[in-house]
């Protein structure tokens, strides 16, 4: 009788879902390519007179060769140095004048760019990425200013930082063969030892029209807006040559990877990485509603035991690294002083353990789903979200609509898939184990 009520329960959950978000207003678009391979998505939304700018390259660190690390990441900040028309520094400057804000972001698997700017600067914006993707001055003083400005950031951010060099350690261990063994920030001897010609050879390789995706997404006419992008990207070339992308496929682990790294901290902790499946595959989905029971804010199942109620933690969670080929399923754990590390690490996996052989409460998935459907919804509240989102849907399953329609593949998950994929991917013989730990308990 409890399994029958439970069911329904489901049912009615799963459907009272659907109701709620068949309301949510659907984000309409419209999207067209360019002769030269460049696609582009419009969403006007003339509520508030903001626009926001997204040109996303399909290249990351994935896209480098073994010997020369780093390259996806250096572009990120060279890409700001100027053009034939934008001099030095001036691309901030036209950016902030104008009241708007600008960054861009570098992944394994993708580099970004944006701006955000009141919506009568459109023009602005377009004629600025115009310029990059055209007219990119890539020469000796602008290589040479970003070796040093990224030696600088990679020496405050991974290696003089406690715990700085975790995802090195964890992709490196994780992955033996695909380019996913090196983090985007790439090693600081690759980027000296290449010379200018090979700067500029990367750039005419990956950042051509047919390798991008532009969106624009805020306050605007289509009509016009398309307009302004045929005016400004139309006569950009095509690349003429086929992208390179990585063909390597790592073998599934067969046994525990075990490590201890000794770095200049306080606290030890343990990071375990579990090998998972890349985007689109359907296991993701519910790996990470997994992730959200185990780790999902203060009321989650880590948290409440391994930091509340036993103390044994001062931060405990887990994160999923969704990537475009395969990912990692990262559960970690900072000790509470005087803790051992193996009481942490054997927490944590009691928690996965209760998930195989217990599964889920029906208050508990009722949780999850609203959850996953709250945080599913609130990505596409601002433009900037909106347009992010169109672009990566673009770029890894070319079909922008999933902006509207991948809730349902979330809501389709069922406790038992939950309980499944759990079962089948976070077992010992399927992750790395790094124990952190003070520099002077180094024999």
């Amino acid at each position: 009788m409890r399994i029958k009520t439970f069911r329904i329960c489901i049912l009615f959950l799963w459907i009272f879902s659907l109701s709620l978000f068949g309301q949510q207003n659907k984000i309409e678009f419209q999207e067209f390519d360019l002769e030269n391979g460049l696609h582009v998505i419009l969403h006007e939304d003339n509520s508030s007179p903001i626009v926001a700018i997204n040109i996303t390259y399909h290249v990351g660190s994935k896209n480098e060769q073994p010997n020369r690390t780093g390259f996806a990441h250096f572009f990120e900040h060279l890409m700001f140095e100027g053009s034939e028309y934008v001099e030095r520094g001036e691309f901030h400057d036209y950016i902030q004048n104008a009241g708007g804000v600008n960054n861009a972001e570098t992944s394994f698997d993708y580099t970004m760019y944006y701006e955000i700017l009141p919506s009568n600067q459109l023009e602005l914006g377009l004629w600025l990425e115009s310029e990059r993707l055209m007219h990119l001055r890539i020469d000796s003083a602008g290589v040479e200013t970003q070796r040093n400005v990224v030696k600088e950031e990679r020496r405050q951010t991974f290696d003089n930082q406690p715990y700085g060099s975790i995802l090195e350690e964890v992709f490196s261990n994780s992955f033996t063969h695909h380019p996913y063994r090196w983090v985007p920030i790439g090693n600081i001897q690759y980027i000296d030892q290449a010379k200018l010609e090979e700067f500029i050879e990367f750039h005419e390789h990956f950042y051509v029209p047919e390798n991008a995706v532009l969106v624009i997404a805020g306050d605007f006419e289509y009509s016009h807006a398309r307009k302004l992008v045929e005016a400004y990207f139309g006569d950009i070339p095509n690349g003429g040559h086929e992208i390179y992308r990585p063909d390597v496929t790592e073998a599934v682990p067969s046994e525990e990877i075990r490590k201890n790294v000794y770095d200049n901290i306080q606290l030890p902790a343990v990071f375990t990485a579990y090998r998972m499946p890349g985007m689109g595959d359907p296991d993701t989905y519910a790996l990470e509603m997994l992730q959200t029971l185990l780790a999902g804010g203060q009321s989650s199942r880590i948290y409440k035991s391994v930091v509340d109620n036993q103390q044994l933690a001062v931060e405990a969670g887990a994160i999923p690294f969704d990537l475009e080929d395969a990912g990692l399923f990262i559960v970690y754990g900072f000790a509470n002083m005087g803790v051992p590390l193996e009481d942490i690490e054997a927490a944590l996996d009691e928690e996965i353990l209760k998930v195989v052989e217990k599964g889920l409460t029906e208050r508990e998935f009722q949780k999850l789903a609203n959850q996953t459907e709250n945080d599913f919804i609130s990505q596409n509240t601002t433009m900037s979200g909106i347009s992010t989102n169109l672009a990566d849907y673009y770029t890894f399953f070319g079909d922008p609509e999933l902006i509207n329609t991948e809730i349902e593949k979330y809501l389709a998950v069922t406790p038992e898939d939950i309980v499944a994929v759990a079962k089948k991917y976070l077992v010992p013989e399927n992750r790395v184990v790094l124990h952190y730990l003070p520099k002077e308990q180094q024999q």
